[in-house]
């Protein structure tokens, strides 16, 4: 056994609603195959931003150092995972042929999470890693809370305040549900809660916004190791874009709370300034951005991330803002994605070389 150092981040309990009477009451070997299938999608969509603890039947517990999430980036894991878990059941219930009750109620299961910002120890036991600690007992204790009689449905996410403090979140601005939940030998634990039944809806509700490949005036691609949710980062982070887009020397958020459609950002670019309006997006797949140089220039283009088993494909394409003067924009989009996949490549190769 390996004695580890406390070490503080944001601890997340992802969940499989209706686990149980779906394994009791349906045929054992399709019932498991479905759930791994599912639990194999959950992992995928949360890493690489948080790290896979173990999993735990129906539920994987994973942790973020408190270094390395912010509240966009943390709202984004749960929301990518949810819509990504959303459809994977719908395309194996479209997909299977299969009479069986395992198969016919799968749309019976959802999901919900638990985030708390707090302490931990992780432990390496006989080859496998364990987190310790109080902070991880109550997780585990908000899993078998009362927040689901909080929304319609059975799918939602449960914030502490202690997580929406530490990331200096309001929770009024991400449209959290207030509530409390109370133990027995923990005491009161006030919590936030998201509901993602109304998040999916608008989802697959609204008008999607993405530069095709027919109407691009310019398209460019590269190859990258990273993952998506790594590339993502770098496209919607302030800071970390300020690393790649080369003559951009500020980048101000116009809008309060967590980035998202309808978002506005002034791009500065020495005293130029450069109106950003996020138009579309859904987190790891693709962004649209809408461009206002001084009321002059409208400009639109689509960063599309598709994964591929060695990372990431990336794609940019333009579309076409009217006349033949958006050919001055290529050199420096060129310049810029070549900066940003020699960031990317190079940060893979940092992570890689730490786990050696």
């Amino acid at each position: 056994m390996t004695l580890g150092t406390a070490e503080r981040g944001c601890l997340l309990f992802a969940d499989i609603t209706g686990y149980t009477k779906y394994i009791g009451g349906t045929e054992l070997t399709h019932a498991q195959d479905v759930v791994g299938d599912l639990i194999e999608t959950i992992v995928g969509s949360i890493e690489p931003r948080f790290h896979l603890s173990k999993l735990e039947g129906d539920a994987a517990f994973c942790y973020a150092p408190e270094a390395d999430l912010s509240p966009s980036m943390m709202m984004d894991t749960v929301e990518a995972t949810y819509f990504a878990f959303q459809r994977r059941v719908r395309d194996i219930a479209l997909a299977t042929s299969c009479p069986c009750d395992a198969c016919i109620r799968i749309p019976a299961l959802d999901l919900k999470f638990f985030l708390h910002e707090g302490e931990y120890v992780v432990r390496r036991i006989a080859r496998s890693e364990e987190l310790t600690g109080f902070d991880v007992i109550l997780l585990h204790r908000l899993s078998k809370g009362t927040a689901g009689s909080k929304v319609s449905k059975s799918a939602y996410a449960v914030y502490t305040k202690a997580t929406t403090d530490a990331l200096g979140m309001d929770p009024a601005a991400f449209d959290l549900i207030p509530h409390s939940e109370t133990f027995d030998d923990i005491g009161e634990v006030l919590v936030f809660i998201q509901d993602l039944g109304v998040r999916w809806e608008e989802e697959q509700a609204r008008n999607r916004d993405l530069v095709t490949d027919d109407e691009a005036v310019f398209t460019i691609s590269f190859d990258t190791p990273a993952r998506p949710q790594m590339v993502w980062e770098h496209l919607t982070d302030p800071e970390k874009r300020l690393g790649w887009q080369r003559h951009v020397t500020g980048l101000i958020p116009m809008t309060q709370g967590r980035a998202s459609i309808g978002s506005v950002n002034h791009c500065m670019h020495g005293e130029d300034v450069t109106i950003e309006h996020i138009a579309d997006w859904t987190p790891y797949s693709y962004i649209t951005l809408h461009y206002d140089t001084m009321g002059v220039e409208d400009w639109r283009w689509t960063y599309r991330l598709e994964t591929h088993p060695d990372g990431t494909r990336f794609t940019m394409l333009l579309a076409d803002p009217g006349g033949d003067h958006w050919a001055r924009l290529v050199e420096d989009v060129t310049g810029h994605l070549t900066e940003l996949a020699g960031f990317l490549e190079e940060m893979v190769g940092e992570a890689h070389a730490a786990t050696v």
